[in-house]
């Protein structure tokens, strides 16, 4: 049996109406890379609970998304620009996230994801990162072709004898890092693995977990099938999630 990893979904608004959505790429990747089959989990403020789902599942892998972390979660001042938000995601994958990290269960984050990861254990985020001195324009380019919009176009530095390295190596790897926010204040629980030239935290992983717990900022998903490193991040995520399963099982 594969093992089954839980991917938090967004709200989404189709034909005057509320979906839960999860991105195609993401379930693809977990399919095709990690070797696992997905359990959404819809985004609901209220109602979810954290075990009764973590129970059902050998791995959680948080997403990326349009939508941003609510800035009153990390206790900064709302701005509209800061936009848009989603608090039914919010409240589903931040209990998740720690959940799991108790329990020992692999945890891959992307994206939002590494944020939703930083704020859930005391981290702070930094808003339209673009607008600050000396920081990259990390906005993913407006292109009606996703290849394009997605491409590789920048490097990030991974940390020797980090957690990540064990798996991409460490040094220069080439990555497609699109966001307009970022991690500020560190979560202590958090250690940086790598960061962009300009300074901007890439990677991370938790320092006491008890299994795979990896957050990333750029967007492995995209080219899991094609991508040596991107392929290589999933599998790990598999490999743990098959670990978790097996020792779990009577």
């Amino acid at each position: 049996m594969k093992p089954i990893v839980a991917i938090p979904s967004d709200i989404r608004q189709f034909d005057g109406t509320s979906w839960h959505a999860v991105q195609t790429q993401y379930v693809r990747a977990a399919l095709k890379a990690a070797d696992v089959m997905s359990l959404l989990v819809p985004a609901l403020e209220e109602g979810n609970d954290p075990n009764a789902i973590l129970d059902r599942v050998d791995g959680l892998l948080v997403s990326g998304s349009a939508t941003n972390v609510h800035p009153s979660l990390y206790g900064a001042e709302v701005r509209d620009a800061d936009g848009p938000f989603d608090p039914a995601r919010d409240a589903t994958a931040l209990p998740l996230i720690r959940r799991a990290l108790e329990r020992g269960i692999p945890l891959l984050a992307i994206c939002r994801g590494i944020q939703e990861l930083n704020v859930a254990l005391g981290g702070t985020l930094a808003t339209e990162i673009h607008e600050q001195p000396g920081v990259w324009d990390h906005r993913k380019p407006q292109h009606p072709d996703r290849d394009i919009a997605y491409a590789i176009r920048q490097d990030v530095v991974i940390d020797e004898g980090s957690c990540i390295a064990r798996y991409l190596g460490a040094g220069r790897l080439p990555v497609n890092s699109l966001h307009r926010q970022a991690i500020s204040k560190t979560a202590p629980r958090l250690q940086v693995e790598a960061r962009a030239d300009d300074g901007t935290v890439e990677a991370v992983s938790v320092i006491d977990a008890k299994g795979f717990a990896i957050g990333v900022q750029w967007h492995p998903e995209y080219w899991a099938e094609q991508d040596g490193p991107s392929r290589a991040l999933f599998a790990a995520f598999g490999a743990a999630s098959r670990d978790y399963a097996t020792s779990r099982r009577p």
